[in-house]
This record gives structure tokens, C-alpha cells and sequence, in this order.
């Protein structure tokens, strides 16, 4: 049922209500934009994407080098509303695209209402989805392919993560597991929803080199989305 704001200026009306192990999660919309809730805590929503797209755009720019290689493997952690998954789809150099996503409903919301903003990518061939936890992933057997670049969106940062074990992720355990899915010569990408000097020190320990890139975000909080690059 449709319920309005507290400034009654907007009405939100809940599309999806589920429960699942790691708590409640919502898919929900307001003003004609789409919303994912987690445990009562905004995740992610469809109005812009400008820094889910950079995250993808930037990592696959990176592993394709100077000499612009083409059909990288590329890996997503978190599915999201589908604007990082739509990137990978179109950038040329992309060949390949794996997705890891924990929450079954955050999938089949990609197949319904959610799909238009990937621009229906699970429709590809080139699409594989995983029904996996990323930690779980990162720290389980080796895969059946390294990776020319793993693009990370599983929280809103490292130092806001959505579950307490997700943490261990951005640590140098975490990271040196992830460096061993990539390829020679591939990156690591990592979306944050503000700057983390702590977690860009943790990435030169392991990596040999690391970049920051801050996007503006039109939201009041002023405070720019960071996509950390590190190969």
C-alpha cells in the first residue's frame, strides 16, 4: 500500500517485501524511482548511477592497458539496481561478465521491474550470475577463471559495510584473496559512498599501485562518491 513521507512530499510505495538469512530486504518506489532497503537501511536506489558505472567503466579502462585488449573477464560483487552490470555489458574491451550477488529477490528483481536499468543484461549470453556470497567466494577455491578485473559493490564502503563479516573483505586477508582471482596485470575496483584513507593505505600494502576517483553526487550529503582502483 502507497504511504507518504514525513514531509509528504513524495509517495512510496513498497513493490517487494522479503525475508531472507541476512535480515529483511525491500525494493520499494518513490517519485518514480526504484529503492533497495535492507534491514531498514537505504542501500542503493535508481536515480543517477553515475559512480556504479565508473566504477565498471574505470576498472575495465585499466585492465585493457595502453594497447586496449578486448574480451576482459570481468567480475561484479553486488547486483545492485543493474547500472554497474549494464556498464560491463557495453564497454567495448568487455567480453565476459560474472556476477556475484548473495540475495536471491536482488536477482529476481533484475529479471522484473529493476531489468530496464540494466538495459536487460541478463538477457546476454555473456552474463553469468552466481547465487553466492562474495566473502564467501573470495575466500573459497580458486574459480574456473582468473579475472582481468573484480569491480566491488557490496556495501556502501568500507567502512560502512552491510554486515559486520563483510569487514573482513577490505582487510589485507581479504584483499590478498582478491588479488589472487585476478589475472597478471588485473585491477581491483572497489565502490565507496565516501573517502577512506585507512582502506587506500590497506590496498598499497598489497597492491603495487593505487588510485582514488571521486564522483559528485546530487544528493545533499555534499560528500562525493570514491571508486579506489588498485592493480
Amino acid at each position: 500500500m502507497p504511504v507518504k513521507r514525513d514531509d509528504d512530499t513524495a509517495t512510496i510505495e513498497v513493490i517487494d517485501r522479503v525475508s531472507t538469512g541476512n535480515g529483511e530486504l525491500v525494493l520499494r518506489c518513490s517519485g518514480g524511482h526504484y529503492e533497495i532497503i535492507s534491514n531498514g537501511v537505504f542501500l542503493m536506489d535508481t536515480r543517477d548511477g553515475a559512480s556504479e558505472r565508473l566504477l565498471v567503466d574505470a576498472a575495465a579502462d585499466a585492465a585493457s592497458g595502453p594497447g586496449g585488449r578486448t574480451g576482459l573477464r570481468l567480475l561484479i560483487g553486488g547486483l545492485g539496481v543493474g547500472f554497474s552490470l549494464g556498464a560491463a555489458v557495453a564497454h567495448p574491451a568487455v567480453g565476459a561478465v560474472t556476477v556475484v550477488e548473495r540475495e536471491e529477490p536482488v536477482i529476481a528483481w533484475q529479471r522484473g521491474p529493476l531489468a530496464p536499468f540494466s538495459g536487460h543484461a541478463l538477457r546476454s549470453p555473456d552474463v553469468t550470475v552466481r547465487h553466492d556470497d562474495l566473502l564467501d567466494w573470495a575466500f573459497g577455491p580458486g574459480d574456473e577463471a582468473a579475472y582481468d578485473a573484480l569491480c566491488l559493490d557490496v556495501d556502501n564502503g568500507p567502512d560502512w559495510t552491510v554486515t559486520e563479516g563483510n569487514r573482513a573483505l577490505y582487510g589485507p586477508s581479504g584483499l590478498r584473496a582478491l588479488r589472487g582471482k585476478l589475472a597478471p596485470g588485473g585491477v581491483l575496483a572497489v565502490w565507496s559512498a565516501a573517502a577512506s584513507p585507512a582502506f587506500e593505505r590497506a590496498l598499497g600494502e598489497v597492491f603495487a599501485e593505487v588510485r582514488v576517483e571521486e564522483v559528485p553526487v546530487r544528493v545533499p550529503r555534499g560528500v562525493p562518491d570514491v571508486v579506489f582502483l588498485a592493480c
